[in-house]
């Protein structure tokens, strides 16, 4: 690989009783990865080298995740003129990474929430495989985060880790002893869909009273129309009836940072309802860390101190002293950088068995 051009040395490891190892590694531009992030009516896409350089910018594409496979013609036109107008040798690239919403099962390369493939045909991933001939794994998007976490964010170094994601939905990633672990069939983490509320709201997976309904950003948009419509004053009374109802999590906590109480007041329920989840959490797994992000983490200390506040009522001492909390400095980039560490483990794993 070093005749090749492929590996340079790149220092020297501490010694362990004699001479200090000489460290080699890839060289930049070695190898590629194409990396697509999906979200529910936008996709980004950009294309990174082996030591995780940005080869291109990132692309936005106004692309609305389908239940069927409606979207997929669209994901691979504007993937593949991105490959082409890359200017990279194709020949170098590794696979590509999907991170998406729903209930994922990267072992059996389907999802069984958006892209579904007819049943007893070819998965997504074999699908997507064939159309760019290329190796494809797919993620959740919750884990895909985290795995961006673990390997380029606040995670990196630690064994037993949470990484929440709280968004229009509320996801988890979940790290013990060093391994994401997904579960029996790949669905772990479905964290929001706890029911928590007697009686409460119907939940879109068709329960009611779910995490999801009283601490997300789905919740924060409906308290915030139901409590404009009954009066409450609020800077959020200037949006128009349209607006209102297409609401956004970001147009509330720019509410609150104004000083907007009723804003604040709304993030603060929202906060300790999610609270009173963390602390199942920490009292279920004993985490040493918990990394906050998404959409709702932007609000900050408006979501952060209600949310320690419900952790010092509900989980025991011992455990919540133990367990750090902070919020992500990945930044919406997360889902897009964990899917390059995606394909990589997967190509390395791939090597690793088959040298065994």
């Amino acid at each position: 690989m070093i005749s090749e051009g492929l590996v340079e040395k790149q220092g020297r490891g501490k010694s362990v009783g004699g001479r200090k190892p000489d460290l080699y590694g890839l060289k930049d531009n070695s190898l590629f990865v194409l990396s697509i992030d999906m979200e529910r009516f936008k996709t980004r896409m950009a294309i990174f080298d082996n030591n995780n350089n940005n080869i291109t910018q990132i692309h936005t594409f106004p692309i609305t995740i389908s239940k069927d496979l409606r979207a997929v013609g669209q994901l691979y036109e504007h993937a593949s003129h991105l490959i082409q107008t890359s200017g990279i040798d194709t020949a170098k690239l590794m696979g590509i990474g999907i991170s998406m919403p729903g209930l994922v099962s990267s072992g059996a390369g389907c999802n069984f929430t958006y892209l579904r493939t007819p049943p007893g045909s070819e998965s997504l991933q074999q699908l997507l495989e064939k159309k760019f001939k290329k190796p494809v794994y797919i993620q959740n998007d919750v884990k895909s985060a985290a795995l961006a976490e673990y390997r380029f964010g606040l995670a990196s170094n630690r064994k037993d880790v949470l990484v929440l994601s709280m968004d229009w939905g509320i996801g988890l990633g979940v790290f013990m002893d060093g391994k994401l672990r997904g579960g029996a069939s790949g669905f772990a983490g479905e964290f929001g869909h706890i029911p928590l509320i007697e009686d409460g709201v119907l939940c879109h997976c068709g329960k009611r009273g779910c995490l999801e309904t009283v601490a997300s950003g789905i919740a924060l948009a409906r308290m915030a129309k139901e409590g404009i419509k009954a009066g409450q004053s609020s800077l959020l009374n200037k949006l128009s009836d349209q607006e209102l109802e297409q609401i956004e999590p970001s147009v509330i906590i720019e509410a609150a940072v104004m000083g907007d109480q009723y804003a604040i007041n709304l993030l603060s329920e929202v906060g300790m309802n999610l609270g009173k989840g963390i602390a199942i959490l920490i009292q279920l797994f004993n985490p040493e860390l918990i990394v906050l992000g998404g959409k709702i983490a932007e609000a900050k200390q408006f979501i952060t101190t209600p949310i320690q506040q419900a952790i010092n009522t509900y989980c025991m001492a011992q455990l919540r002293e133990n367990t750090s909390i902070a919020s992500s400095e990945l930044g919406p980039d997360a889902g897009i950088m964990g899917s390059v560490a995606t394909v990589m483990e997967n190509i390395f794993e791939s090597q690793i068995e088959l040298a065994r």
